[in-house]
């Protein structure tokens, strides 16, 4: 789903975050560049899949586009206004209105103390929609939209089940009618048995209420299943951005082939691509392309500079190879590929190309 600038919900340009990191000398701390150059616009209605290692940078990209961390350099436009050239208050009025976000783990993201009433009350009390009555009558339909009984109405997180709280946490993500909603690991702290339910419950709101969905896991299988866009980030940059349908078997970029790759399928197995040594440290990342020192295809060209984006056949569909996957090449044979290739050594290494804008 091809998504222009004028159309979009939300859209980052050349966003950057770069945080402190403990370590380093004594007057100088190292840094974490935990997003590099990221551009994405999100449509109304459409949901995007967010996949990556642990570490890429799927939940600081989450947090900047729902205004919760600012971006060290680069401009977050949320309904058509840049969100941190607003006042405080304009800005929290925009990001309270406008989106929503469910974490990980509805245990900790809860107030253990407030009972589900005033749980979901908070942002209507907050930012003072409607009167006391219809506050209350809103709570109700939030309840009933996730599929609570009213009979939960009093009581405390610490009473319900994970599944349960998980609904509580989507219901409050909803209660101010946001156009965009953003699921960082909804389901990860589940068991399996819940999982399916809150994912088709998040599926069935998305078509009841055409909201915007952000879809952030590791769970690769279900994020295509779910999403009409899946964005690959590695190394907290953005590496290829794909239809859902054609990122198992058509996308370009070796890394997402090597992700998806190492998903069990039991119509079709297929053998992991493998790939050698660590991810790289996001405090001191290689020059030119981050996937290099893992790539089975990669150059000197790779150690040099950062690609751009290449357009695919495919409407929609980009990615940031210096020689990317052939199209149409199945990944059983990148697979014999990779493994003849894992013995070889990566290039040399060359210094770190200073790619990080600080902020004016």
């Amino acid at each position: 789903m091809s998504t222009s600038p004028a159309d979009a919900l939300v859209r980052l340009t050349d966003a950057h975050v770069v945080h402190k990191a403990r370590s380093g000398g004594v007057f100088t701390r190292d840094r974490v560049y935990a997003l590099t150059g990221a551009d994405l616009t999100v449509a109304p209605g459409e949901t995007i899949g967010v996949v990556g290692e642990s570490g890429c940078g799927k939940s600081t990209l989450a947090k900047v586009l729902v205004g919760v961390e600012r971006p060290t350099s680069g401009t977050v436009v949320l309904g058509g206004r840049d969100l941190w050239s607003l006042s405080p208050d304009e800005r929290r009025t925009a990001v309270g209105s406008g989106t929503g976000m469910i974490f990980q783990d509805p245990s900790t993201a809860l107030n253990r103390r407030l009972p589900v009433r005033r749980i979901l009350r908070d942002p209507l009390d907050v930012h003072r929609r409607g009167s006391a009555a219809e506050r209350a009558d809103r709570v109700r339909e939030l309840m009933s939209l996730v599929g609570l009984p009213r009979a939960l109405a009093d009581a405390l997180p610490g009473q319900l089940s994970g599944g349960q709280r998980q609904r509580v946490a989507i219901a409050r993500a909803l209660a101010l009618e946001p156009g965009l909603v953003v699921a960082d690991e909804p389901t990860s702290a589940l068991d399996v048995s819940v999982r399916a339910q809150i994912l088709n419950l998040l599926l069935d709101l998305k078509e009841r209420l055409g909201l915007a969905l952000v879809f952030v896991s590791h769970d690769i299988q279900t994020v295509r299943r779910m999403s009409d866009r899946v964005i690959t980030m590695y190394l907290g940059r953005i590496v290829e951005e794909s239809p859902a349908g054609e990122v198992t078997d058509r996308s370009r970029h070796p890394y997402t082939r090597a992700l998806f790759s190492a998903t069990p399928s039991l119509l079709d197995p297929v053998e992991p691509i493998p790939l050698t040594g660590p991810v790289p440290s996001a405090t001191r990342p290689p020059s030119g392309c981050p996937f290099r020192t893992r790539c089975w295809k990669a150059d000197t060209e790779c150690a040099t500079r950062m690609p751009e984006f290449t357009a695919a056949s495919a409407p929609g569909h980009r990615f940031r190879c210096h020689h990317p996957v052939e199209e149409g090449r199945s990944t059983r044979t990148l697979v014999a590929q990779a493994g003849s290739a894992a013995g070889s050594a990566a290039p040399a290494d060359v210094p770190p190309q200073q790619h990080i804008r600080e902020p004016s």
